[in-house]
């Protein structure tokens, strides 16, 4: 993954198999398939690995209970067999999630649904508990033969209040299910990458780059980082840019060209709030809850804090999206209804963030109506050049199935085979991952020179993969950061190996220092440092990064230098930086 080999084999050999632009979750995950394959297949993100809406999704890997609604069983079905496969083959980041559901009628929902089954639009109304009985054990049918989760269960309304006291008095019922929730979901995109690089069979991968159109109809690839503009012959592009593929298609074709809008994205904002009362009163569940306006809504706890969202509005422009005063207003009015006896207070939010919805092109009036599903469709240009596969639509839990069908759209049009399953592939950290973790932990905790505690903190981060890291942090002299839990060593490993270019790189998607609300002043900076050494920056580089994520922080994620300055905490030594003797 180092910069300058990847544009040196460009320029050696500029003709390509595939290029894929969009390094979200959906174009890691095709480029990761034809990698497998053996393509010469390079990757193109125009920022970084999946800062875009692969960073802000809500964190649950689900089958999709509500779109049972609109019909979507077969989508429904492959979420879950998606999410199974992610449960066995990313254990490190993806694991079980109980979900409750409290019902508040008997009846209501019924007939709503059923209009909405048939496919006329109406707006959301209450779903009562023989809705929900069924949609749940629709759910339990399409997961019969794999039975990976407990079957759902009603509780009536004295049991629920005395689980949940802090819910709702009006509830008459709650039904409990099984879905799933990942951790660290931009580790786990990098991990993907990483899995289609290894294998050496010419794949590449360029964040902060661009690929451009040029007058004469041929393509460059320019990096934003250096400033070079190499050029590129790919036989085929795969357009995975997500809510931005109409936007991208407009630099892929002659200016004559005329194309149909294929993407209708939706924003939906989340919440972090930092409310010990909160986390507790959830009982380890998410509550998956209906606000008074009938939309869903979902709060669980989330890195030793709460997430809490989402909305679900059109957007035009992916590019500045972010959570608006209205959107934290609505949400936060949806957990006072949900839990009315708890009080949330403005600096409990400790992060915000939104991303655009995939979603196809539509004019339904109500975007919950909107086709969760995803597919494939081929835009030939006009002037003879490479075509362009569009993938449209998708949600995070489906990336591998979606990456796979595109994947073999690519393979026939080249008239290539497929020679490698991702179906039962273990994802990075979880290969190898040990039926009896402590006694793998202390075997590697032995042989580094890491103390458990340390050790068992880098396997929550990187599951087996912590082996490497401990490794590295114990080859060198190391040095306490800011933040007790991490070093010096752990994060110029990140630096080194993950193609970090930016402090947000670091700080909001290699690690959760950011989202997880416990990034003060004092640990920037200090990462900053330690990034600038690493870059070779001058002062004034280090400068106008330090301003550019500041201004990043607060305008996309509610965080400003004050908040970060609160958190300051005394320089902590309890981080074991110490390496074996000898």
């Amino acid at each position: 993954m180092k910069r300058e080999e990847t544009l040196n084999g460009l320029r050696q050999s500029p003709k390509v198999d595939v290029c894929v632009i969009g390094g979200g979750i959906n174009g890691i995950s095709v480029f990761r398939e034809l990698a497998l394959q053996g393509l010469n297949v390079l990757l193109v993100e125009k920022h970084d690995y999946c800062s875009g809406a692969s960073s802000a999704l809500s964190r649950m890997v689900h089958g999709g209970l509500r779109y049972l609604e609109n019909g979507e069983f077969k989508l429904v079905q492959e979420s879950l067999v998606e999410r199974d496969r992610l449960l066995r083959n990313a254990p490190h980041y993806v694991a079980p999630l109980p979900t409750t559901v409290p019902v508040f009628d008997i009846i209501s929902g019924l007939g709503n649904g059923i209009v909405r089954f048939l496919g006329l639009s109406r707006r959301p109304s209450r779903r009562g508990a023989i809705a929900i009985k069924a949609g749940l054990s629709i759910y339990d049918f399409l997961t019969r033969k794999r039975a990976t989760m407990p079957r759902h269960q009603f509780r009536g309304r004295r049991a629920t209040l005395a689980k949940w006291p802090a819910l709702h008095p009006g509830i008459k019922s709650s039904a409990t299910y099984f879905d799933a929730w990942v951790s660290h979901p931009e580790r786990l995109g990098i991990e993907l990458l990483q899995d289609g690089l290894s294998d050496k069979f010419g794949a590449a991968a360029l964040n902060y780059a661009q690929l451009r159109r040029m007058e004469d109809g041929q393509y460059r690839v320019e990096d934003q980082i250096g400033g070079a503009s190499v050029a590129v012959e790919p036989a085929l592009i795969i357009n995975a840019t997500g809510g931005w593929i109409d936007i991208a298609n407009q630099s892929l074709f002659s200016p004559d060209a005329r194309s149909v809008p294929l993407m209708g994205g939706t924003k939906g904002s989340h919440l972090i709030i930092d409310n010990n009362t909160l986390r507790e009163a959830l009982a380890d569940h998410m509550i998956y809850y209906e606000n008074k306006d009938g939309r869903i809504c979902i709060l669980f706890p989330y890195l030793g804090k709460v997430l809490v969202g989402s909305t679900d509005i059109r957007v035009d422009d992916p590019e500045t999206v972010r959570c608006e005063a209205d959107e934290r207003d609505y949400i936060l009015q949806s957990l006072a209804f949900v839990l009315p006896e708890i009080t949330i207070r403005r600096e409990d939010i400790v992060f915000q963030f939104a991303g655009v919805r995939p979603l196809p092109a539509s004019t339904d009036s109500f975007t919950g109506r909107i086709p969760r599903d995803h597919f494939c469709t081929v835009v030939e240009p006009r002037d003879g050049g490479p075509p362009v596969l569009c993938m449209i639509g998708g949600k995070w839990t489906t990336f591998r199935s979606f990456g796979e069908m595109a994947a073999d759209m690519a393979l026939e049009r080249l008239g290539r085979r497929r020679h490698v399953s991702t179906t039962d592939r273990p994802i990075g950290g979880g290969r190898a991952f040990p039926a009896n973790a402590p006694a793998w932990l202390a075997s590697v905790a032995t042989k580094s020179g890491i103390s458990g505690a340390r050790m068992a903190e880098l396997f929550s981060r990187y599951g087996t993969d912590s082996e490497a890291v401990a490794g590295f942090i114990a080859a060198a002299p190391d040095q306490a950061m800011p933040h007790a839990g991490y070093s010096m060593r752990e994060l110029q490993f990140l630096i080194r190996d993950e193609s970090v270019e930016h402090l947000d790189d670091l700080l909001l998607r290699r690690t959760t220092l950011a989202v997880s609300g416990e990034l003060s002043l004092d640990m920037m900076n200090a990462v900053l440092e330690l990034l600038a050494q690493e870059k070779h920056w001058t002062s004034a580089q280090r400068a106008g990064e330090r301003d550019r994520f500041l201004t990043l922080l607060t305008g996309r994620h509610g965080v400003d230098h004050d908040t970060l300055s609160a958190r300051n905490e005394p320089r902590s030594t309890q981080c074991d930086t110490t390496a074996k003797s000898g």
